[in-house]
């Protein structure tokens, strides 16, 4: 890893996912949980309302893989091979060792453990790789999942920000989670 970005995003596996790049084919997968308005619920952005939203979320993946820069794994359920859900280090400081994690996940693969399993893993890559010392994840506060998905991770919950996000028609509370390198199991 250099202090320029990741140089080739690799594909990481687990027992059930392959985290990839996304390709083009992965469309129609993206919009299904994409257009979700559930799934949309507690991100920070918007829900796609067509297929051409989906193609732009694509060609900016594409073009942050191009310029080798921190971007969006694909997950992909190996036993279909369509993608399920996205997870990527949303930002990176090299200098400090740190980094962001953050990630969404289509409905019909919620309280199954997958998220969990894919955070595992690209913490894992994360302190391996990389030689980050603190990996973070924040998610609004109402977002119960989120908060699970970075507990069973082994995060530690490390507090509130408070009305520090502007989304969705409003200012929400943010929680926000880190684990240390030391910490990982």
């Amino acid at each position: 890893m250099s202090e320029q970005g990741i140089l080739e995003l690799p594909i990481l596996e687990t027992k059930r996912l392959r985290l990839r790049k996304l390709k083009d084919t992965d469309v129609e997968d993206i919009f299904r949980y994409g257009s979700d308005e559930e799934v949309s619920r507690y991100v920070t952005w918007d829900r796609h309302q067509s297929i051409i939203d989906t193609k732009q979320y694509l060609e900016f993946a594409k073009g942050r893989y191009a310029e080798k820069q921190v971007a969006p794994w694909g997950i992909e359920w190996k036993e279909t091979g369509r993608i399920v859900g996205t997870i990527d280090f949303i930002w990176w400081k090299p200098k400090h060792g740190s980094a962001e994690i953050g990630y969404v996940l289509s409905r019909d693969f919620w309280g199954k453990g997958i998220m969990t399993e894919a955070a595992k893993e690209v913490i894992r890559f994360g302190f391996e790789e990389m030689e980050l010392i603190r990996i973070q994840a924040r998610c609004l506060d109402e977002n119960i999942g989120s908060s699970r998905v970075m507990e069973k991770a082994g995060m530690r919950f490390e507090g509130i920000l408070r009305k520090a996000m502007f989304t969705k028609g409003k200012h929400w509370d943010i929680k926000i989670y880190s684990i240390l390198q030391d910490e990982q199991k």
